[in-house]
């Protein structure tokens, strides 16, 4: 039986020689580390699985020599397993293994982004109730191995190449390797975004940045599909975030990328944007376009409001925006007032624009209703967007004709700790 105290001596010792040996380890060293100290805090076999781009499917995270003993383990489904729905659900989930055991599935996060899950053996079931003091080591180890994952990637390609079914485009790679983690939460605010073609996204980027006092949010659609599309998007996130960073407003922000876009393309492209601001002491909104669509408000499980303004030019059309001297003065500033619960759905045309192979529209109804029924069953807001991506995947048959970018956001979350295991 699993010692019943974090802190105690012996299970401090335990996780202690853990994070001092992750100090010197390669990235695909962590199945190792994972095992072996798992194994010596009495549970067996254990197994990381980590969620692939699309998370479709839960991949084993295996040493590069595979396993030591038996057959190679097999990719399990989302959908489809007992492990997937702990990694849907957030929850710890476990059945029978059929030998006098118990085989468990905890979900692996860092923050509040789901990562994988995290497979052990036990023989004690209070060991798997989290609330319990014999049931919190083997959280802590699972939020131990959450933070390992998400810091070790960033070393090597394992952990990418592991999560990719497909191989990606470079127009794709460069998108990816500017986004921000799609998940994130506070008791201030929450974030879950999305991206798709994932392989094949070009154009379409998303930016937020959570600070004292304020949350900002940016969704980007650029012109084209190819290598030049996501050229112009790289340079604008990148405008938006040195922006952002040197304390500029939003107004004052759209010039700034206006003139990076203008200086590099020189009129031969444009992007579209919608930038917005959330003081989140105050709950006040503030948001304007560059012939964007205006972001929708989700209140207590209903469409309540399209945040309409007069749109500015797309960026790169817009030509001497800065000085005035151009076709337009600047943007139109926005403002609402959010309530704590509150969502706020940014969104580009290449979700809402969709067809089926028959023709018909995803369109905005079918959007919000796929979102407000994931949320109302008590979903996580990530797991919300996962379906809602699924269902316009599904929607287009599976090709989508343009990019398409979701980002939820909510104001001060009812319950901050249900996106937790």
């Amino acid at each position: 039986m699993v010692d019943a105290d974090v802190t105690g001596p012996d299970r401090a010792a335990d996780f202690a020689g853990m994070i001092r040996e992750s100090h010197l380890l390669p990235p695909h060293d962590l199945p190792r580390l994972v095992g072996e100290h798992a194994e010596g805090m009495g549970y067996r076999d254990a197994a990381l699985y980590l969620v692939d781009l699309q998370q479709r499917v839960l991949v084993p995270f295996l040493p590069p020599d595979g396993p030591e003993v038996g057959p190679q383990p097999s990719p399990l489904g989302v959908e489809s397993t007992l492990a997937g729905r702990a990694f849907q659900q957030v929850e710890t989930l476990s059945q029978d293994d059929g030998a006098g055991g118990i085989r468990a599935w905890v979900p692996v996060l860092d923050g509040t982004e789901r990562l994988g899950v995290l497979a052990v053996t036990v023989d004690d079931p209070e060991v798997l109730v989290p609330s319990t003091p014999a049931g919190r080591p083997l959280r802590f180890l699972a939020s131990l191995v959450g933070e390992l994952v998400a810091s070790k990637t960033r070393y090597g390609d394992t952990v990418v190449r592991l999560a990719r079914t497909a191989p990606m485009g470079l127009a794709a790679e460069i998108q990816w390797s500017l986004l921000p983690p799609l998940t994130f939460a506070s008791r201030d605010v929450s974030i879950a975004a999305a991206l798709e073609p994932a392989y094949d996204v070009a154009g379409d980027s998303v930016d937020y940045a959570v600070d004292p006092g304020r949350a900002r949010f940016a969704v980007f659609d650029g012109m084209g599909h190819e290598l030049l599309s996501a050229q112009l998007a790289g340079l604008v996130v990148a405008a938006y975030r040195n922006a952002r960073r040197d304390g500029l407003s939003l107004v004052a922000t759209t010039h700034r990328i206006e003139d990076a876009v203008h200086e590099v393309f020189g009129g031969e492209a444009f992007i579209t944007g919608l930038l917005a601001e959330l003081d989140t002491t105050t709950g006040v909104l503030t948001w304007l376009s560059a012939g964007h669509p205006p972001p929708l408000l989700i209140r207590q499980g209903r469409l309540v409001r399209t945040l309409e303004t007069e749109p500015r030019l797309p960026f790169g059309l817009g030509l001497g925006t800065t000085s005035g001297s151009g076709p337009e003065a600047g943007p139109t500033l926005a403002t609402a007032h959010l309530e704590p619960g509150d969502y706020l759905l940014l969104y580009t045309d290449g979700v809402v624009e969709a067809r089926s192979p028959g023709g018909e529209l995803f369109g905005v109804d079918r959007l919000t209703d796929l979102i407000i029924r994931s949320l109302s069953a008590g979903l996580p807001a990530t797991e919300s967007m996962r379906r809602a991506v699924h269902a316009l995947l599904e929607h287009q048959a599976g090709n989508l004709n343009d990019d398409a970018t979701l980002l939820l956001a909510q104001f001060r979350p009812q319950h901050p700790k249900s996106l937790l295991p």
